[in-house]
């Protein structure tokens, strides 16, 4: 179950699962959220969207920064957070995944 805090202050929204951060998004900054990807895939997915930048003032190798102008669709959108969820879960011990 994925959990909700702001634990860099009131303007930073985090989505964690296992205390494990997948989802970053600035209340000031609606526009975009980081994720965390894939590093082949994050590269893959750079090149090939203007929208998919390296994540801002994260570990560039593991985070995208996306933004949410009106190109990417919504699936593409969610299909870019449901991979770093996944990701996530992926990692955690066997017990600990549901």
């Amino acid at each position: 179950m994925a959990e909700e805090s702001f634990p860099f202050g009131d303007d930073t929204l985090v989505f964690k699962v296992m205390n494990k951060i997948f989802l970053l998004s600035g209340l000031n900054q609606s526009d975009r959220f980081n994720v965390k990807c894939d590093p082949d895939k994050a590269i893959l997915l750079r090149e090939e969207f203007d929208e998919v930048q390296p994540g801002w003032h994260m570990n560039k190798t593991h985070w995208n920064t996306v933004f949410m102008n009106g190109r990417l669709s919504d699936s593409q959108l969610m299909e870019m957070i449901d991979h770093s969820y996944d990701l996530i879960i992926s990692s955690l011990p066997k017990n600990k995944r549901f």
